[in-house]
């Protein structure tokens, strides 16, 4: 198979409606003003405004040295970010005002080699530099520089991109193998996807050096964060989690087969790996990424996309460990796997990477959001007593601007393009404006209900009849999909990598229509799973459902699943935003049957019942009560 070169669309370049445009609109009208607010009740603003006097340690330094306060800065970069795309979206002069007015403050603090971080300015200038392992200061610079690039590309203003470019200058004379550098790395990665997205919007090959050199540098022997500890008078065997294996800094990454450590981390750095193996065709990188996916998504993923099943690590334990009730499954990791699996496709489509973006995007990320976008989940459980909420703001905010930004930027996640091509990763009702680099020039139009609906119409209008292709995902749950253009019929058995690729002259008015069966299926986990263990999942499409106590009362647990799904029935939930649910004949338990006996040597009775299940990612969204996603089964 001939390996292309693919880039995501810039946001602007891509609309969004329906499905994806409610979400979109709930962020517009309430999660992109909310961001800000609570940032600035948090006390972010005093500790940016050069002109207002040091708030000193505002959230106190706890055991691994630091405090969540040293992050403020990558907050209000994932802020901005998505402020930049809802304006795109709806125009909102008051808030992109109060935008603008921290981008001022943060071009009046930036030091005059390029220097910025809030923190490291202002409240504590001398640990500056002092440990990257713990502190975050280029994770910080990392979200400040993906949220100028989308300022800049969602208003036009340069400001904040050309503050963000000299702090990026700034590194990468401070960052390297030469004299007098740093051979360093964040012990939080992001910098380095940052980096790519600002060499492609700038062109500064030095920029793409310097994530080339994070990524090359990242584990190699003697490990820097032991050097550092050293040079610093810490001790090197005072780190975090008490191994090397929590930030992925234990082996080069080449070297790397096992998914271990904090999750999100992990996510960010396989997601950098990815944008350099399409950007150098490094096949080294590739491999090692092919082994680590395989890894996760095998023996460590949950059903829902969902990622890292504990606390204490924000991420991941052993094989096939995925508790249900206790799952943490960050939000953040979740958004985290769509950006790793989004950048896998930059070298080819293969729906073995676009089924799971799809799987973690629907199930796995937006859970983590409101369906009026002012509440949020931090960790995401596939059980729940009843006790499990939507929280309004966290100490540690990471979440909330996260998903808000990859909602806002969603466009850019449907669509890749290479030179000659045009891959549809994500059915979406939207229209792509594009320009390929043989000069074709042409809008692509998505008509569809989808994720409700599994019909797709597809128009494709170039400016004038040219040459190029389109590629269509046919996900590997679609059996019996079907495919005509201008109304002939289109062969599914020739796919390459899950994809039909279509390579035409292309003419005004030329129409594709798909059709994606959206029937009910039972899911079951591997055998080793033991949490799952005589359980079914129940899926429709891409979308995991499960049971609320909102419609099926208490006691979810003694809900037994008859063999098959044929007497499954949709129907729409009017206030779920016309979400499909779906109603399956069930048996039941009859706890007040039983008696006073705690244990006994009979099976309880049971009674015929109905269970209505509703969309996972939709749960908590009406009254508080009990969830579950996996069933027993009869």
């Amino acid at each position: 198979m001939t390996k292309r070169q693919f880039r995501p669309l810039p946001v602007p370049s891509v609309s969004v409606s329906g499905y994806w445009g409610d979400w979109q609109d709930a962020v517009c009208d309430h999660t992109a003003a909310i961001l800000l607010d609570r940032c600035v009740e948090a006390g972010m603003i005093e500790q940016i405004n050069p002109e207002a006097p040091s708030p000193g340690i505002v959230i106190p330094i706890i055991h691994w040295l630091g405090t969540p306060q040293m992050f403020w800065d990558s907050d209000l970069g994932k802020s901005i970010e998505t402020i930049a795309y809802s304006l795109y979206r709806k125009p909102n002069p008051a808030l992109e005002a109060r935008a603008d007015a921290i981008i001022d403050m943060y071009a009046r603090l930036q030091d005059a080699d390029g220097y910025l971080n809030s923190f490291f300015q202002r409240i504590r200038p001398e640990w500056r530099w002092t440990n990257l392992r713990d502190f975050h200061e280029l994770y910080c610079a990392g979200h400040m520089i993906e949220g100028a690039v989308a300022y800049y590309q969602a208003t036009g203003k340069r400001k904040f991109l050309d503050v963000m470019c000299r702090m990026a200058d700034y590194c990468v004379r401070k960052f390297g193998r030469g004299p007098g550098q740093m051979r360093g790395y964040c012990g939080h990665e992001e910098i380095e996807l940052a980096l790519v997205r600002l060499a492609r919007v700038t062109g500064n090959q030095d920029y793409m050096e310097l994530a080339k050199f994070f990524i090359d540098e990242r584990g190699q022997a003697p490990n820097f964060f032991v050097e550092e500890a050293i040079a610093h008078n810490r001790s090197p065997g005072g780190v975090q989690k008490k191994t090397f294996e929590y930030n992925q800094s234990h082996l080069p990454v080449r070297e790397q087969t096992k998914v271990v450590g904090h999750a999100v981390r992990a996510m960010y750095l396989y997601s950098a790996m990815a944008d350099l193996a399409t950007e150098y065709n490094d096949d080294t990188l590739t491999g090692a990424l092919e082994t680590l996916w395989a890894d996760l998504t095998r023996k460590q993923m949950y059903v829902t996309g969902g990622i890292g099943p504990a606390e204490a690590n924000e991420g991941f334990t052993d094989y096939y460990d995925l508790p249900n009730d206790s799952a943490y499954a960050e939000t953040c990791a979740s958004v985290g796997l769509v950006f790793w699996a989004s950048r896998m496709l930059g070298r080819r489509p293969d729906r073995e990477y676009a089924d799971i973006m799809e799987q973690a995007l629907y199930n796995g990320a937006i859970t983590g959001l409101s369906t009026d976008g002012k509440t949020f989940f931090y960790d995401n459980p596939l059980e729940s007593t009843g006790k499990h909420h939507r929280w309004t703001w966290h100490a540690c905010p990471c979440c909330p601007p996260n998903i808000a930004r990859l909602v806002t930027s969603l466009g850019s996640y449907i669509y890749g393009v290479a030179d000659d091509e045009i891959a549809v990763h994500l059915y979406a009702q939207s229209e792509a404006r594009v320009e390929l680099a043989n000069g074709a020039r042409f809008t692509l139009r998505q008509e569809t209900d989808y994720p409700w609906s599994g019909d797709v119409a597809i128009s494709v209008s170039p400016e004038q009849s040219a040459r190029f292709a389109v590629s269509l995902r046919i996900p590997a749950w679609a059996r019996g999909a079907t495919l005509s253009l201008n109304g002939m019929q289109v062969p599914l058995e020739a796919l390459e990598g899950g994809y039909i690729r279509l390579e035409r002259d292309w003419a005004p008015g030329d129409r594709l229509a798909l059709s994606l069966p959206l029937e009910p299926r039972a899911v079951r986990a591997h055998p080793k799973v033991r949490q799952d263990a005589g359980r079914t999942a129940i899926m429709r499409g891409p979308l995991v459902y499960c049971l609320e106590g909102v419609d099926n009362g208490a006691g979810l647990n003694s809900i037994l699943l008859k063999t098959g799904l044929g007497a499954a029935q949709t129907a729409p939930v009017p206030d779920l935003r016309g979400a499909i649910a779906i109603e399956l004949p069930v048996l039941r338990e009859l706890a007040e049957e039983w008696g006073d006996a705690l244990y006994a040597d009979r099976a309880p009775a049971v009674r015929e019942d109905t269970a209505r299940l509703v969309p996972y990612h939709l749960w908590d969204n009406r009254a508080p009560g009990e969830m579950l996603v996996w069933m027993r089964q009869a």
